[in-house]
């Protein structure tokens, strides 16, 4: 089968190679790939910044952000044609799934050891390290045009999704943010009114969704001022802002920040205009060696008087996935259309990881 391959730490290896068809193990679900979204950690594996091939082998198959649908279950049942070509949906196996189910596969593996998180089902916040991740780290992703997967890391989506699921592991990502604002919130009495996104692309506007469906007032700040994005924060029925990260903040008193640009500049000056007990959560990966000037006092005196919390959030897990694909299922289906912006076939991979100026999410269908 033809999938979309690296070789980790080689720039501009990327390339659509020849790969042996997938064979499922014992358990396994095998799943036609349909699509997968691009975002910046792709790029910086295609770049060679990093990534890791599975043990043994020179290429990675990359793609996390995975759609597709499954074409035989355990027990070896699989898609049958009715006649006329239509597929028919078989009833579950003991995995739970069927063919032409539409799935989306989970990132992240625990590791061997496990360290005590992972032991929990907690493998988003692995302590030692030695987790795995499809497309990433160590194991093959689901850029090619089948791929397997075990069915407790895999995610039924509503049909209506076969467009869109593909966001469903960003989704994910900021369900996962959302989470742990909610957790340390509930140290103490809470009930926040304000929310501020900083940065519109993919994570930010599916954070200001997941936060529009919380009932709150939801302000989304980024730096165009054309282009697709200021209406798409609007049809939300959130407010969009240009300006200035500290004046906005000043502005709005956040009691929830979504930080999604990774710009130290943009996350101390939202930091330091919180409403009182306010909570950032950076989601972003900042460059390192950038450096700025700030005052520091000022700040820690802030968060310290108001019992402010900054906190970092990567990754998910199953219960984040599954929050996701809930908040999915009831977003606006024609909003969520228009956050793709592009789709490229899979030999025009090239044009995928080129930005263009009026670009959301870029996906590469398979």
């Amino acid at each position: 089968m033809r999938a979309l391959t690296v070789i980790p730490s080689q720039k501009d290896s990327l390339a659509v190679t020849e790969v042996p068809d997938p064979e499922p193990g014992e358990g396994d679900l095998l799943v036609e790939g349909l699509a997968v979204g691009v975002c910046g950690t792709d790029k910086e594996i295609a770049a060679g910044e990093y990534g890791w091939a599975p043990p043994g082998r020179d290429r990675l198959v990359i793609g996390h952000e995975s759609l597709g649908r499954v074409r035989q279950v355990p027990g070896g049942n699989s898609v049958r044609q009715a006649p006329g070509g239509s597929s028919v949906r078989q009833v579950p196996s003991r995995s739970g799934f069927a063919p032409g189910d539409l799935v989306v596969g989970v990132v992240r593996r625990p590791d061997p050891v496990p360290c005590g998180a992972c032991a929990h089902g907690q493998f988003d916040m692995c302590r030692n390290g030695r987790y795995t991740e499809r497309g990433i780290k160590e194991l093959d992703g689901y850029a090619g045009q089948s791929w397997v997967v075990e069915p407790e890391y895999a995610v039924r989506l509503d049909p209506r999704l076969a467009d869109v699921g593909m966001l469903l592991e960003p989704t994910s990502v900021v369900a996962k943010a959302w989470d742990e604002v909610e957790k340390v919130g509930a140290r103490a009495w809470f009930a926040p009114k304000t929310a501020l996104v900083t940065g519109a692309g993919p994570i930010g506007l599916l954070a200001a969704l997941l936060g529009v469906q919380r009932g709150l007032e939801v302000h989304v700040l980024d730096r165009v001022t054309d282009g697709p994005k200021p209406a798409l924060v609007r049809d939300l029925g959130a407010v969009y802002h240009a300006g200035d990260a500290g004046e906005v903040a000043a502005k709005v008193r956040p009691d929830v920040v979504i930080e999604a640009t990774g710009a130290g500049p943009v996350i101390f000056a939202v930091a330091a205009n919180t409403a009182p007990y306010g909570i950032v959560c950076l989601t972003g990966v900042s460059s390192a060696g950038r450096r700025i000037t700030l005052d520091a006092g000022g700040l820690n005196r802030d968060i310290v008087l108001q019992n402010d919390v900054l906190i970092g959030s990567v990754n998910a897990n199953l219960g984040h996935y599954a929050g996701a694909a809930d908040a999915l299922a009831r977003a606006d289906l024609a909003w969520l259309n228009r956050l793709i912006t592009r789709r490229v076939p899979l030999e025009a991979f090239h044009d995928a990881f080129t930005a263009g100026p009026q670009d959301v999410k870029v996906v590469i269908e398979l």
